[in-house]
């Protein structure tokens, strides 16, 4: 555990959350698929590939005198978790295509191995403090942020005549992430990595 700062009231804290990394070729997908909606001029936030991830918890501002406790419980929840096959299909939107906040794409094989990670996560930091998602998991990849209707149909046209699919990969970590917010983008360092048994 992390001493207490005696000396300083204001604990230092860091946004943070938990979550599964993709390997560089299933990037460079996101990237490709990504390209052509950018010309579509709306006004969409896109996502970096590289800060692409498969968000299992995100836990806000956490002291960082509470984060050995996140990495406790992140490790005991993941305890015999099994590496598991992974592979993407499809893209959408939240809460729908016709009005988009968030364009994302789909998880196919992996999503029950997934779902099974964030439960247990869930059930061992609610443990330490830290209270459950008020909905349910849908193990998706944001790949943007729709920031205006602004040309929102010619969007919506172009992802719905978009066929998307990825080989498997094999996933065999779950992370403890550290995001930090700048205006050129989000930036992300593993603060832990939790390796999970070979199948």
């Amino acid at each position: 555990m992390l001493q207490d700062n005696i000396f300083n009231n204001e604990l230092e804290k860091m946004r943070t959350f938990i979550a599964v990394e993709l390997p560089e070729d299933i990037k460079r997908k996101i990237e490709e698929v990504q390209n052509p909606l950018k010309k579509t001029d709306t006004y969409v936030s896109w996502v970096k590939p590289k800060n692409v991830h498969l968000t299992l918890k995100f836990l806000g501002e956490v002291e960082e005198n509470r984060i050995e406790d996140v990495f406790y419980g992140t490790e005991k929840a993941l305890k015999g978790a099994k590496s598991f096959t992974l592979s993407l299909k499809d893209m959408g939107g939240f809460p729908n295509l016709q009005r988009p906040k968030v364009i994302w794409v789909g998880v196919d094989k992996g999503e029950k191995e997934l779902a099974v990670m964030q439960k247990d996560i869930e059930e061992e930091l609610l443990r330490v403090g830290y209270p459950k998602e008020g909905r349910a998991f849908s193990p998706h990849l944001t790949i943007g942020r729709v920031k205006s209707a602004r040309n929102i149909e010619k969007l919506v046209a172009l992802i719905e005549k978009t066929t998307f699919q990825t080989q498997e990969v094999k996933i065999d970590e779950a992370v403890v992430m550290k995001s930090q917010l700048h205006p050129q983008g989000a930036i992300y360092t593993p603060l832990r990595k939790i390796k999970l048994l070979n199948s």
